[in-house]
């Protein structure tokens, strides 16, 4: 699996994106391909794909 790292997106001179906040997603899913989101007491699941991918499903 080949994850860019989200310091990519964040070009110099870009201040929208350099305020918001970055989580690496195999930080996320603590090295492997799948964790648990809660958002106002529902549950999500994040997935990464073998192609690399993300997928957040309810």
């Amino acid at each position: 699996m080949t994850a860019t790292r989200p310091s990519d997106f964040v070009r110099p001179g870009n201040t929208l994106l350099s305020r918001l906040p970055q989580h690496d997603a195999t930080e996320l899913t603590a090295g492997g391909n799948q964790a648990l989101i809660v958002l106002d007491e529902q549950v999500y699941q994040l997935r990464i794909t073998r192609a690399g991918k993300l997928i957040l499903t309810k």
